[in-house]
């Protein structure tokens, strides 16, 4: 508890515990932990060196004349090489290059009446900004917002952003958790990017890492032993230490609040948050949730988990033993629509039908693994979360990992009959759950989402290997032509394969059209927007019913993913409409504006026919005296 004071105290007249912070009259505080180390030095890239004092709990420090914004740096160790920081804020030559001092306080910004987002009525977005954009950077893809706030996106989910080593990757192998990558350029590009999506109305999220660091660039370790921790196993290289010294955990603790500080994130989202392992009095997850929202004092925070084994207590408040997050991304939702859409069950498809009935449960409950026997995995799945609200749960046919987790990263509206494929887009943007569209989903767009990371030549067929080992799960793979064509995770072709063409929003407008309207839809329509309660039942072996009540008037969904369907007898009550009223359609998935063969009109006073794979939404209309005698 002493150390942690002493963070505390200190944060209290700089931003951050440890970095390079710009003082009025011309210096800079410089504090970096590094309690293995007898002596340290602040090294000016091409000039002289500063020997910085110790402190008490192994922090060295400076206050240090002459060091401003742009400064080059290095930290040298005992002597030894010279490091970058582990808190710098830009790295303009990469992870192996010197840090520069930035001045977060030089940017302009426009947002001051910005409130931030909050966990209900959103629609997300998530971008990878290197293939966003041919250009790959934050400044052509801020020339792309306003058409996404005129498609009806809310919040936009970045995808990692922390300095990597080489030219290309996902961004989840980061390694300088505070400098946002050179490779989509400099620190205020960023800052103009946040500023100009709320101006827009647009609110930006980031997804962070705090499971792991990349193979690459990582010198944490040199300042540190105690960062890291073989108490736990993890999935991709050695867990963090989140139960050792503060200054190890306020590292991680601190960088969640510094996104939302300095550079107006909206939020975050926690990758692979089953790997971020913590046995102390409060889980460092709930410490990285509550330094977020405290960045931001008047503003809301959101902030989502990515949670393999759907551990519905990250989204409980504290006083109920949560850990007071706000969402989860829902990969069952996934798996049934991708089973529904291909017919495919191998690897972790194979505990879902794709059956309607598990479209139904998902909107109501959202997991639908809530403490079952799951065979995949061959040991019980999820945690109950019946009493979470729907909003929790964030529903996706696509997102980075699902579209790459496949042999040649194809978009599931290739995998699938198109109308199919427009019906249960229907339902996901529609339905209870907050939506997630996956950069150029919206225009069904042709470029693949594959694996790719530039690694140094010693990394490369470690790289090319384990990639082939994750895809043996899936049976296909043993196909002998498969292995050849499988595209080369280091391979620059691989990676500029996958940048999107944006003319695809013209050319492919009929799948355009049917995003943006479905979207509007949503925002306009109160029922969907914000019901009151959701019910659903099957209404035939491949058709479901959801009903949205509202009192300002309900709205009923139907999404048949069988052949055409006519609903006589209809012995379902949710199917009836409110009291002096009937249902008229609002909305059909078979339109010939989305590239549909068109939709019978619908007859009341006699059985209804609904088309094959197709959905339907009916909204109430008052009934007049002439429609039916009978009522």
């Amino acid at each position: 508890m002493t150390e942690m004071r002493a963070i505390e105290t200190d944060i209290r007249t700089r931003r951050l515990s440890a970095g390079v912070e710009l003082r009025p009259g011309g210096t800079a505080s410089v504090r970096v932990w590094a309690p293995d180390s007898r002596h340290v030095d602040f090294v000016v890239d091409g000039g002289g060196s500063h020997p910085l004092e110790r402190e008490e709990d192994g922090v060295f420090a400076g206050e240090l004349p002459g060091v401003v914004a742009g400064t080059r740096y290095w930290y040298r160790l005992d002597g030894g090489e010279r490091r970058p920081d582990p808190v710098s804020r830009f790295q303009p030559d990469g992870p192996h290059g010197p840090s520069e001092v930035v001045d977060p306080d030089l940017f302009l910004w426009t947002d001051a009446s910005w409130r931030g987002v909050g966990p209900q009525g959103q629609v997300l977005y998530e971008m990878h900004i290197g293939t966003f954009t041919p250009e790959g950077t934050w400044a052509s893809a801020m020339a792309q917002l306003p058409a996404l706030a005129e498609l009806g996106v809310t919040v936009i989910e970045m995808m990692p952003i922390g300095e990597f080593a080489g030219t290309f990757g996902w961004g989840y192998d980061g390694v300088d958790l505070y400098a946002p990558t050179h490779l989509y350029g400099r620190p205020d590009d960023l800052r103009a990017f946040v500023d100009r999506a709320h101006a827009l109305g647009l609110g930006v999220i980031l997804d962070v890492v705090y499971n792991h660091l990349g193979p690459d660039g990582n010198y944490l370790s040199e300042f540190s032993a105690d960062y890291f921790t073989d108490r736990y196993k993890n999935d991709w290289g050695r867990a963090i230490n989140f139960e050792g010294p503060a200054a190890a955990r306020a590292f991680f603790v601190e960088n969640a609040g510094y996104w939302i500080d300095e550079y107006h994130f909206d939020g975050l989202r926690l990758d692979a948050t089953q790997d971020v392992n913590d046995a102390s009095a409060e889980h460092v997850l709930a410490a990285i949730g509550r330094r977020a929202r405290a960045a931001a004092p008047g503003r809301q925070v959101y902030i989502i988990a990515e949670n393999e084994p759907q551990q519905a207590s990250l989204v409980r408040e504290p006083a109920a033993g949560g850990l007071g997050l706000d969402a989860l991304w829902n990969d069952d939702y996934h798996h049934s629509a991708v089973v529904a859409l291909t017919g495919r069950r191998e690897a972790y498809y194979t505990d879902y039908k794709g059956a309607v009935q598990e479209f139904i449960s998902c909107a109501k409950y959202g997991y639908l693994y809530q403490g079952q026997w799951y065979k995949w995995q061959k040991k019980r799945r999820g945690s109950p979360g019946l009493d979470l609200p729907k909003h929790a749960f964030v529903a996706y046919l696509e997102n980075h990992d699902q579209v790459a987790n496949s042999a040649f990263g194809r978009r599931l509206h290739q995998l699938s009959a198109p109308s199919r494929y427009r019906a249960l887009t229907a339902l996901t943007l529609l339905g209870p759950a907050t939506p997630l569209l996956f950069q150029g989903q919206e225009f069904a767009s042709d470029r693949p989402f594959l694996y790719f990371a530039d690694h140094r030549e010693e990394l490369r067929d470690p790289i090319r290997a384990g990639r082939k080992e994750f895809l043996i799960q899936f049976p296909s793979i043993s196909d002998p032509e498969v292995p050849p064509a499988l595209p080369s995770p280091v391979d620059r072709q691989t990676f500029d394969r996958c940048k999107l063409d944006l003319s695809q929003r013209t050319t492919h407008a009929a799948a355009y059209a049917l995003h943006r309207d479905l979207l509007q839809i949503r925002r306009s329509t109160t029922a969907i927007r914000n019901p009151v309660k959701v019910d659903g039942a099957v209404i035939s072996a491949q058709a479901l019913a959801l009903r949205f009540f509202s009192p300002l008037g309900d709205a009923l969904l139907i999404v048949n993913l069988g052949c055409d369907l006519d609903l006589s007898p209809a012995p379902e009550p949710l199917l009836g409409p409110p009291a002096g009223h009937r249902w008229a359609v609002a909305f059909s998935s078979e339109s010939v504006r989305y590239g549909g063969q068109g939709t019978a009109p619908l007859r009341e006073d006699g059985e209804w026919h609904l088309p094959g794979e197709a959905a339907m939404l009916f909204t109430p209309v008052f009934r007049q005296p002439d429609d039916d005698a009978d009522q």
